[in-house]
């Protein structure tokens, strides 16, 4: 394997201190201290702390598939199963955070109260392409789902939810927040299956 870049350890050292710490509490120095870089290289690839926030978000847009979905649905053929596959992923990040997992494009978000256009436009596209992956996994299951599924907005309900029960789950250091929410969805889902089914 070829060793990082010095814009890979910066976008990696990023993506962990912006988790860790926020974004406006990840000073420069954060980042050298982490990647074991000088501020001449830090300042070679991005000119301003702006620009690895920007960097990290294209990290994650461009990353989705082999971050994120990959390792969900990897042993998942079912595509209702996918969708809760993926949202146990984050439950494990939950526990395994002890409760302090946020979800990194969520907390940015949230965090960022007003972003310029550019990174409001890749906070935008980080959430599109999660709610695409969800809106493919309907689209296969077919006729599962009652003919005329608004599968856009289902795809955005599940976006909420997961986003929500973090959340949820983080504020009150309680993952049972986070199994509600999924319990909730999981029996909408077994609704709409039910409705797909019954005679016309």
């Amino acid at each position: 394997m070829a060793p990082q870049t010095a814009r890979e350890k910066i976008i990696q050292a990023a993506m962990e201190l912006f988790w860790l710490k926020g974004y406006n509490s990840t000073s420069i120095a954060d980042l050298l201290s982490r990647t074991q870089l000088n501020s001449g290289s830090l300042y070679h690839v991005f000119p301003s702390k702006q620009d690895v926030l920007i960097g990290v978000l294209e990290a994650y847009r461009d990353g989705i598939e082999e971050m994120l979905l990959e390792p969900a649905w990897g042993q998942v053929d079912d595509p209702i199963e996918k969708i809760f596959a993926l949202l146990n992923g984050y439950r494990t990040m939950i526990v395994e955070s002890d409760c302090t997992y946020g979800c990194p494009i969520g907390s940015l978000a949230l965090e960022l109260h007003e972003p310029d256009p550019k990174v409001r436009d890749l906070l935008a596209a980080n959430f599109q392409n999660w709610t695409d992956a969800i809106e493919r996994c309907l689209d296969a299951a077919g006729k599962r789902l009652p003919r005329g599924t608004d599968k856009k907005a289902l795809a955005q309900f599940v976006l909420t939810a997961m986003e929500g029960g973090v959340m949820q789950a983080r504020t009150h250091l309680d993952v049972s927040y986070f199994d509600r929410a999924v319990k909730q969805l999981r029996e909408h889902f077994e609704l709409l299956e039910r409705a797909a089914k019954a005679p016309a």
